[in-house]
């Protein structure tokens, strides 16, 4: 057993100083590099639906999932302004032109990718016989479902493919996977998406049954690599999104209320009431009496009309009682239409408020920060399908290595009435030659037809073709010179009597 050290009652303890690695001459020490995780993004790994997305942040149960499937769906089927909101950014981004741009891949990879999406080349003839669209992908259709990740947060596809005769998977359809259906996600521990794991069919929405034991072997469970998942705005860990509608739940549960305010007070207060006085005789008749039975029909069966009448006894009196007071109607509809303008605001559509007048300047300026919105939403949805559908089919057909076509699409609000003025500006100023591909694209901008061959040969006086080149004997091509700041001298000035020596005329 060794001694015991005697240590004063002042002095602390310290870790023994770590050694440092000797330096090599002419060896430079590495920072070590981190290659794994030491913290997480989603506490419930694993975990069944009760925990799998829960959002610690939310008050309010009608909106945490999957509730918020049946609130966000109500919302948008039941209120005028949130369909306009939500139509409003979803219809120009289904409007704008989508493309497959060549990004270097090879002709091969890129019209395979154009075939399977059915969309156009960038600068490509576009006067070539569509293909048959039966049984084929389209991504207008695509695009339609995609944008219900505006309203529920996510939207879910599942991969569908076909394998041709040339031994190719072509991209049959990606099908939706609503989200009444999905019973829980199984998240990662880092945040990442495991899959997710369908209600059994049969079973209707909100029911435990998709995640009990005894239906266990019923769930279907679908791996990520299968999957194209458009989420709006996640945080970290959530793959359930947050609903463009979220801001504008609070607005939109206290207009609904107010107009049911308005229509009860109208039922109420709207209309006339028939009122029937009986004689004093019938009125001291005892309680249990039904003498009051015929006037209280004649009373619920008047109506009015040109030959609407009423015939009472002597002492008998008929009278429409009117609204007495003043109908809350104006308070209720200005609570209305303030709250149709703090749901607009919920999407930057501003100028959605103007319905009542306002400037032109000032529906331009306030449009500008929508359209940046809506083209953001459409980068969105652009950077998730090249990623989850242009790449896998490169990967699947042509190996992971092989140079990838970028899915493009025109930026909202971009094409300017003055562009073919513009255009004729700058080649006039030299600063664009004119050529075929050059053509082809502006008339693929301009939505004109491309050009037909035979009818240029045809009618060359008014459609001439370019002129063949010069086939006469060429001069061997001068050795290009190193580049030189120094401007040119004028040969006409090198042989000018005024200039014997060649020197530089200025002006």
């Amino acid at each position: 057993m060794a001694p015991k050290r005697n240590i004063p009652a002042t002095a602390t303890l310290k870790a023994p100083a770590k050694r440092l690695p000797r330096r090599v001459a002419g060896h430079n020490t590495k920072t070590a590099v981190p290659v794994t995780e030491a913290g997480f993004a989603n506490p419930f790994p694993g975990m069944l639906s009760a925990f799998s997305q829960w959002d610690q942040f939310e008050q309010v149960p009608e909106l945490l999932w999957p509730n918020s499937v049946r609130t966000y769906t109500r919302m948008w089927r039941e209120d005028s302004r949130l369909a306009s909101v939500y139509y409003a950014i979803a219809l120009p981004v289904l409007r704008t032109a989508w493309r497959i741009d060549p990004n270097g891949a090879r002709d091969e990879v890129t019209e395979f990718v154009a075939a399977n999406l059915g969309l156009p080349v960038t600068g490509a003839d576009e006067s070539k016989p569509k293909p048959r669209i039966r049984d084929r992908f389209s991504w207008s259709g695509h695009l339609k479902l995609a944008l219900r990740h505006l309203q529920y947060g996510h939207q879910v596809f599942e991969q569908v493919y076909r394998i041709g005769e040339d031994g190719r998977a072509y991209l049959r359809k990606l099908a939706p996977r609503p989200s009444s259906t999905i019973a829980y996600w199984d998240i990662d521990l880092d945040g990442g998406l495991i899959g997710i794991t369908q209600f059994p069919p049969g079973t209707s929405f909100g029911t435990p049954l998709g995640v009990t034991g005894g239906m266990q072997g019923m769930q279907l469970q679908i791996p990520v690599n299968r999957l194209v998942v458009y989420v709006r705005d996640p945080d970290p860990g959530q793959w359930i999104g947050n609903s463009l509608f979220r801001p504008a739940y609070k607005h939109w549960l206290l207009k609904d209320e107010f107009i049911r305010i308005e229509a009860t007070a109208a039922r109420r207060n709207g209309v006339g009431v028939p009122v029937v006085i009986a004689p004093e005789s019938v009125s001291e008749a005892s309680v249990g009496d039904q003498s009051l039975q015929p006037y209280l029909d004649v009373a619920r069966q008047y109506r009015g009309g040109n030959n609407a009448g009423v015939a009472l006894p002597f002492g008998a009196q008929f009278k429409l009682a009117g609204v007495e007071g003043n109908l809350p109607s104006g308070f209720i509809r200005q609570a209305v239409e303030y709250h149709d303008k703090q749901m607009a605001l919920a999407a930057l559509a501003h100028f959605l408020n103007l319905d009542r007048g306002g400037s032109y300047a000032l529906a331009s300026v306030q449009a500008d920060a929508f359209s940046e919105g809506v083209q953001q939403v459409a980068d969105d949805i652009r950077d998730t399908a090249q990623a989850h559908i242009v790449e896998d089919l490169v990967d699947i057909n042509f190996g992971e290595d092989e140079p990838c076509p970028m899915l493009v699409c025109e930026e909202i609000g971009s094409r300017q009435d003055a562009s073919a003025a513009a255009l004729q500006m700058l080649v006039n100023a030299g600063l664009i030659t004119p050529d075929p591909r050059l053509e082809a694209f502006e008339r693929q901008q301009m939505g004109l037809p491309a050009i037909d061959p035979q009818l240029q040969r045809e009618n060359d006086a008014q459609y001439p073709l370019p002129e063949p080149p010069d086939t006469g004997p060429t001069r061997p091509a001068k050795p290009e010179k190193p580049f030189s700041s120094r401007p040119k001298a004028d040969a006409s000035a090198r042989r000018s009597p005024r200039n014997p020596e060649g020197a530089l005329r200025l002006w």
